[in-house]
């Protein structure tokens, strides 16, 4: 039996992770800790605090999860960490390589878990693709073609404030990333183009579009954004065979999904909550049991590669449009 602690009450926390908390074999949703006492009090925890420290200072609580903004995750992980607390974090671990590096640090110096709330890769058909792909059943992979446009965020929502982490790079784009580097084998890429564009002067990006190449591979195109205009897709080309991914590619869940391989056989899998999937990992790796947990080595290549776009693309500009040409 563990107590999970949550450090905020938004969105994915209410919709997705207390849920799948209150769901789980062994799970009990201690502690919600929240600006707003009504969000706390609706993810239906046994205790709520209108202070995170407060949460952090309750010995009762012993996995904490962290569904702040992005440029929040640092700070309150480590915390979290060292207040004895294992940790699962929401995604991007961190916004740099940097980041996640110190997180690390802190995870192995404290002795604690800590965990990239990457859901996705719960999911059966994502694993399957892994290892479909890390099996060579498309032979050397050539080509990538990853694209994830997502909803636009309702005005005010940090996602529009570069200050506090946000943008479809970091959003969307880190599935289509993630994806991308388990199809090359997380080989370090070369950003060779990359443009962003922007809501307004001075907000975060909005869409943006870059080319990575794998060297003695091949490239992968990606595209993100969050204009409102939803698509999700996945395909990996390979000297052998095209493997693809049935829409939604990167968020399948809610229904029935499928994944045809390079062997030309298409796998169907029923729907199944990751998010559940994710909470029973952590729990069975706290406990001591066998689990799956996505490595940490990946969760820092994927910041690396966003520290890599992010750089090719350089400073915002000062009006509305392309960092260094339309998106096209």
């Amino acid at each position: 039996m563990a107590n999970w602690g949550f450090l905020g009450a938004g969105s994915i926390a209410g919709s997705s992770l207390a849920p799948a908390v209150h769901a789980c074999r062994g799970a009990t949703l201690h502690s919600v800790a929240s600006a707003g006492p009504e969000r706390a009090r609706a993810l239906r925890p046994l205790r709520t605090h209108t202070s995170y420290q407060e949460l952090l200072d309750d010995e009762d609580v012993e996995i904490v999860y962290v569904a702040l903004h992005n440029s929040a995750h640092r700070r309150w992980a480590e915390r979290a960490l060292l207040a004895g607390k294992h940790v699962l974090c929401e995604k991007p671990l961190g916004l740099s390589a940097a980041e996640v590096d110190a997180m690390i640090d802190t995870s192995a110096r404290t002795g604690r878990l800590l965990v990239e709330a990457a859901w996705n890769r719960w999911h059966p058909r994502t694993r399957a693709m892994e290892d479909l792909l890390a099996a060579g059943s498309v032979g050397t992979v050539t080509e990538v073609t990853a694209r994830f446009d997502g909803l636009a965020p309702a005005p005010g929502n940090y996602r529009h404030d570069p200050a506090l982490g946000g943008g479809a790079l970091y959003d969307v784009g880190y599935y289509a990333v993630s994806a991308t580097l388990a199809a090359f084998g997380w080989r370090t890429p070369r950003v060779t183009r990359a443009v962003q564009e922007y809501w307004y002067p001075g907000s975060a990006d909005r869409a943006a579009a870059f080319r990575l190449e794998f060297p003695g591979r091949g490239s992968a195109e990606i595209r993100c954004s969050l204009v409102g205009d939803v698509a999700e897709e996945f395909t990996v080309t390979g000297t052998a065979g095209v493997l693809g991914l049935s829409a939604p590619a990167f968020c399948a869940g809610a229904a029935p999904s499928r994944l045809t391989g390079g062997d030309g056989v298409t796998r169907v899998f029923p729907a199944v909550d990751p998010y559940r999937l994710m909470v029973q990992a952590v729990e069975d790796a706290v406990a001591g049991r066998p689990h799956h947990l996505v490595p940490l080595e990946q969760t820092r290549a994927v910041a690396a590669t966003l520290d890599a776009v992010r750089s090719a693309c350089g400073p915002a500009p000062v009006g509305v449009g392309a960092a260094n040409g339309p998106l096209g």
